[in-house]
C-alpha cells in the first residue's frame, strides 16, 4: 500500500521544535511509522508528536476481537467489574518534559479528550466515571461524561499521580542537577524509597491506586466503568493485573487500557495502550510522562 507522508515543524515553548508525521494511510503499523522517525538525543525530552491509524482492539496487548470490545450493554459478566481506565489528555507540560503540578490540558489535549469520548461514546456503554481529582483529568473525565449522555463525574484523590516530592515542577532532564538527591532517589530501582519532599515510594504508590481501583470495582460488580487517571498509576495496575510481564512502551495520552475485576481480587488485563482514536492529533512519543522512568 503506498502512503504520502507529510512532515510539519512546529515550535514548542521555549528554543525547541517538533516534528509532526502525517500519514494519509489508512492502516499503518506502529513500527513502521515509528521506523521512519529519526530522533535526535538532545530531543529526548521534547515533544514528538506522531500520526497512527490502527482498528480499535488491534494492540500489541489486546486479547479482545472488536467485536466484543464493542459493549453494547453497561452489563457485563454478573462476576466482575470491566474498567476502561483511560490516561489523561496532553498538558504542556508533557510537552515540555516537566515532572507535573496541577496543570490544564493543553488545545491538544482537550482534542484528544474529545477523540477518546466520542469513541468510548460510540463503542460502549458506560456506567459512571471515576477521575483523579487533578485538573488534567478531571476535564478529560469530564469531556467523556458530556459525550456519554451526562454521566456522573466522581472525584477520588486516591487516583492520582504518583508525588515525586522535589522534582515536582522541574524539567526532568535537569533534576540531576538541581535536586539531585532526590533525582537518584528517583532513579534508585528501590520500590521502598520515597523521594525527598514529601515523595512517595513506589510501594506506596502500589498500595494506594490498586486499592482504589478495587475499591471502585467492588462497588460496580456488573458494570462497566471509566477511570480517568495518570500513567504512573495505569505502569502500577499493569503491575498489579500482569505481575511477570513488563507493559511495552509508554502510557500514552487518552490511551484506552481495560481490566476486569472481581469481588475475590482477581485482576485481567483485557486490552492494554489503545490510541487508535488518535488519528487527528496524533501523540507524543517522546514528551515526559507515562514510562518507566517518570512516575
Amino acid at each position: 500500500m503506498s502512503t504520502l507522508r507529510t512532515w510539519c515543524t512546529f515550535k514548542l515553548p521555549g528554543r525547541f521544535t517538533a516534528t509532526r508525521l502525517i500519514s494519509s494511510a489508512h492502516s499503518v503499523s506502529v513500527n513502521n511509522i515509528l521506523a521512519c522517525v529519526k530522533i535526535p538525543k538532545h530531543f529526548c525530552a521534547e515533544s514528538e508528536r506522531i500520526q497512527r491509524h490502527s482498528k480499535p482492539g488491534n494492540m500489541a496487548e489486546s486479547t479482545e476481537s472488536p467485536a466484543v470490545m464493542n459493549g453494547s450493554s453497561a452489563s457485563v459478566g454478573p462476576d466482575y467489574c470491566e474498567i476502561i481506565v483511560v490516561r489523561h489528555g496532553e498538558t504542556p507540560w508533557n510537552v515540555q518534559g516537566k515532572v507535573q503540578l496541577d496543570v490544564e490540558l493543553n488545545e491538544v489535549g482537550r482534542e484528544q479528550a474529545v477523540s477518546v469520548a466520542e469513541r468510548l461514546a460510540k463503542e460502549f456503554k458506560i456506567s459512571v466515571i471515576y477521575s483523579s481529582d487533578l485538573k488534567r483529568a478531571l476535564e478529560t473525565a469530564q469531556t467523556i461524561a458530556n459525550r456519554c449522555g451526562g454521566l456522573k463525574v466522581i472525584e477520588d484523590p486516591e487516583l492520582r499521580e504518583r508525588h515525586l516530592g522535589d522534582l515536582q515542577g522541574l524539567v526532568f532532564r535537569e533534576a540531576a542537577k538541581v535536586c539531585p538527591i532526590a533525582y537518584q532517589a528517583f532513579l534508585s530501582g528501590k520500590t521502598d524509597q520515597d523521594i525527598p519532599g514529601g515523595g512517595e515510594s513506589l510501594d506506596q504508590l502500589y498500595r494506594r491506586c490498586t486499592s482504589a481501583l478495587q475499591r471502585i470495582a467492588r462497588k460496580h460488580i456488573g458494570e462497566r466503568i471509566v477511570v480517568v487517571t495518570h500513567g504512573g498509576v495505569i505502569r502500577t495496575l499493569y503491575q498489579r493485573a500482569c505481575p511477570n510481564k513488563k507493559p511495552e512502551g509508554k502510557v500514552l495520552n487518552t490511551s484506552i487500557n481495560i481490566f476486569r475485576l472481581t469481588e475475590k481480587n482477581k485482576w485481567v488485563l483485557k486490552t492494554w495502550g489503545d490510541v487508535s482514536h488518535l488519528n487527528q492529533t496524533g501523540f507524543l512519543k517522546s514528551g515526559f510522562g507515562g514510562d518507566s522512568t517518570s512516575g
